[in-house]
């Protein structure tokens, strides 16, 4: 049974189409389990039906025209249940509905399991046969087996929008591809691959402008190849039997064989780039390769899907070949993963917005975007990207939507939206010297995060009233080794210096999770439970000791420096790591440097730091609630993980509950309590945190101006009612529900769908 899995997902994999993969399937299931039919419904859930689209046994004109709704018949029930439903005889089953002219009428047993990705149901599969009675257990789980298969692969179509063209092929309009909300905004550009692609699946179809010239580089890319490998075998021939030394010379066979040369050249010939007519001669020997009985034979499909990548790799290195990926004004970059390095290949002007297959809203990527005024979405899951490239795309950052080659009517929707935001934009500038205060007249200090010394004049004009949160672990990773004391000095002075009198709260080293240093690599299975913030710095004595008497030294003159510890866990870090601080103070007062001791505070990002806020209110000045780790500590959510991250929600009930247990415990003690992190950038939920008692929020500065527009717009007496109201609530559904509703109220419906 598991050879004959194997075989057909691999047939299935190999699929040209949706269409071909569906018909694959259904017939190599009917002859694996030796049934008299098999068929396979998807699911239209624009119209809540499902379609029979794949079928062998029925009448094959019943594909794409039989519809069910989604309580009719035997396969509603089976998506309804959401389980596998085996009957002896189907026709005698209360639910059974007969559709005229599918050929049913012969068959009694009936087995069908739902097609679940996601807690989705994305179609039903069926196995019927004359005989009356009920199939076999094992036969039931390798159904179950194969659905599980095939639902990933229908969700990677269903993400593409192939199974949409299939469900309704009459259907006019662009359509959507979801995914999850990563940076507020609207973005129209062209798709640019921001790094070299050698995936043969992902490669574009795109014609020829010059065949000539396609051919010429096809051909130096397999002799460029061929010196490789030739090179490859001479270096290690000294160290390699006989046998193996053997593989170079059959990998340069195949790389000369005339017909892969030939169809490719023939490719060429008939209007396609060198890379599409090499992928397609590559993938259509591959396909052959691995539907081969015989093992030795499958196993040199990879071989030649190597050999066809290491020459994609050439095609695609071509220097003139590259200047043409960005070439587009406004530029989309779309990865599978992002990193600095990745947007700093496009001019800042021409980058319009980013979109990432991985992640989820609370990725760095995301961060970073949201930081600098960028439309992000994220999550979009498996697909070719490297198909889309040109393309035209709209990013919306608000609802976590793209469009591919969109419509001229929602072209000519987005356009007046981004109008409207450029005038929203405009008005809100207009409030960056007034306060946030409410209509009563009760303020609120609103504070900018930074992390670099390039952000001191953007903190500066956004009328923040300090900086909330200075990440220090900034200047740690953009080194090769650990910044000396002086170094650090310099860095601290010029941030508090530019910034005084404003207060500037500076966060000591915090790496670890999914932040490290490239001279200090941290090993671990899950580094967000793992050494991390707090545990490892206190274990490195000499790292913490040299920050903190580099920031002390820096605080003399400035004197607007605050200390915060990140991802406090027990009181014991606290006073330990206050003793290293009272131990660098005095080190410099005995050195006759001049210097005072700051205010100190601690960040609350995990529920054991959460429920003891009393205690470490005791021995601090302050407390900074950090709510992006704080929620996925509180919820056990991967924020980065694509599978869990709709979980992901700053706005669950437990986590307000969690927030409000530490505000509260924080002015108990006389202390003041700051929120930092996505949720205080979020307008709704920022209006919440105020009524909750927040003292401040902290958030990136694209976000400062509309958190103070929503906060203006409020009475205090509002806000506190709506917490009132908030934390009553069993559902982040109803909570959205209730911020959505006071900011229409309150006249803010243009920032509605932020609040997504």
């Amino acid at each position: 049974m598991l050879k004959t899995l194997r075989r057909i997902v691999q047939e299935v994999s190999a699929a040209p189409d949706l269409p071909s993969a569906l018909a694959i399937t259904v017939n190599q299931i009917r002859d694996a389990m030796r049934v008299a039919a098999c068929t396979l419904y998807l699911a239209d859930e624009d119209n809540r039906e499902y379609v029979l689209m794949a079928t062998t046994g029925l009448h094959p004109q019943a594909a794409g025209r039989v519809r069910l709704n989604r309580q009719q018949g035997l396969i509603g029930l089976v998506a309804e249940r959401q389980e596998p439903l085996n009957l002896e005889d189907a026709p005698r089953h209360p639910r059974f509905h007969p559709v005229r002219d599918v050929g049913e009428e012969a068959y009694h047993a009936f087995l069908g399991v739902p097609l679940i990705q996601y807690r989705r149901v994305l179609g039903v599969l069926t196995i019927q046969h004359t005989a009356t009675r009920q199939f076999h257990p094992a036969e039931v789980d390798f159904l179950v087996t194969i659905a599980a298969q095939l639902a990933s692969t229908l969700n990677h179509a269903i993400l593409s929008g192939a199974t949409q063209e299939l469900l309704n092929p009459l259907a006019t309009g662009t359509r959507a591809l979801q995914g999850i909300a990563g940076a507020p905004g609207v973005a129209m550009g062209a798709v640019t691959i921001p790094h070299l692609l050698a995936d043969l699946d992902d490669i574009p179809d795109r014609a020829a402008t010059d065949p000539a010239a396609e051919e010429a580089a096809f051909r130096a890319a397999i002799a460029t190849v061929d010196d490789e490998l030739r090179g490859a075998c001479e270096r290690l021939s000294p160290l390699l039997p006989p046998t193996e030394q053997a593989l170079f010379t059959v990998y340069r066979m195949m790389l000369s064989s005339d017909s892969l040369i030939g169809d490719t050249l023939t490719g060429i010939q008939a209007g396609r780039w060198a890379p599409t007519a090499w992928r397609d001669a590559v993938l259509a020997r591959v396909r052959l390769l691995e539907r081969a009985e015989d093992p030795y034979l499958s196993a040199r499909a990879e071989d030649i899907r190597d050999l066809g990548r290491r020459v994609l790799h050439h095609l695609r290195a071509d220097p003139n070949r590259q200047a043409k990926l960005a070439t587009a004004e406004r530029c989309v970059l779309v990865a599978e993963e992002m990193s600095v390095a990745h947007l700093a290949a496009v001019p800042p002007e021409r980058l319009a917005g980013l979109v990432c297959l991985r992640g989820s809203a609370l990725s760095h990527v995301a961060i970073l975007a949201r930081a600098i005024g960028i439309p992000a979405v994220m999550g979009l899951g498996d697909r070719p990207i490297g198909r889309y490239e040109g393309c035209a795309i709209i990013v919306d950052g608000y609802q976590g939507r793209i469009y591919i080659e969109p419509d001229p009517a929602v072209r000519e929707e987005y356009r007046q939206l981004i109008a409207d935001e450029a005038e929203l934009s405009a008005e809100l500038n207009a409030l960056r010297d007034q306060p946030a205060v409410t209509r009563d007249g009760y303020p609120l200090s609103l504070y900018a995060k930074a992390g670099l010394l390039a952000d001191i004049a953007t903190v500066r004009d956004s009328g923040a009233g300090g900086i909330g949160l200075y990440r220090t672990e900034f200047a740690f990773m953009v080194r090769e080794s650990f910044p000396s004391e002086d170094e650090q000095c310099r860095i601290y002075r010029q941030m508090l210096t530019a910034l005084t009198p404003r207060p500037v709260v500076m966060r000591t080293l915090d790496i670890g999770g999914d932040k490290t240093l490239p001279y200090f690599s941290i090993e671990e299975k899950n580094p967000f439970l793992g050494w991390r913030g707090m545990r490892f710095t206190l274990d490195h004595p000499e790292i913490f000791l040299t920050q903190l008497r580099a920031m002390l030294r820096a605080n003399a003159g400035p004197n607007n420096l605050r200390i915060l510890f990140p991802m406090i866990t027990t009181v014991e870090e606290v006073e330990e790591a206050l003793r290293l601080l009272d131990q660098a103070h005095r080190e410099l007062r005995e050195e006759g440097l001049p210097t005072a001791r700051p205010p100190v505070g601690v960040m609350i990002e995990v529920p054991s730091a959460a429920w003891q806020a009393a205690q470490l209110a005791r021995k601090v000045d302050f407390l900074s609630v950090g709510t992006n780790d704080l929620t996925q500590y509180v919820l056990a959510v991967d924020r980065d993980n694509a599978h869990v991250a709709g979980l992901y929600d700053n706005l669950h009930p437990a986590m307000l509950k969690t927030i409000a247990y530490i505000i509260e415990e924080g002015h108990r003690a006389d202390r003041l309590v700051n929120l930092c992190g996505e949720m205080a950038a979020d307008p709704g939920a920022a209006v919440l945190l105020l009524g909750m008692g927040a003292d401040s929020l902290s958030a990136s500065t694209v976000s400062l101006p509309r958190v103070k527009w929503a906060i203006r717009s409020f009475t205090r007496t509002e806000t506190r009612e709506l917490a009132r109201q908030a934390l009553q609530l069993d559902t982040v559904r109803q909570v959205r529900r209730l911020l959505n509703d006071a900011l229409r109220r309150a006249g803010l419906g243009e920032i509605v769908h932020e609040i997504h």
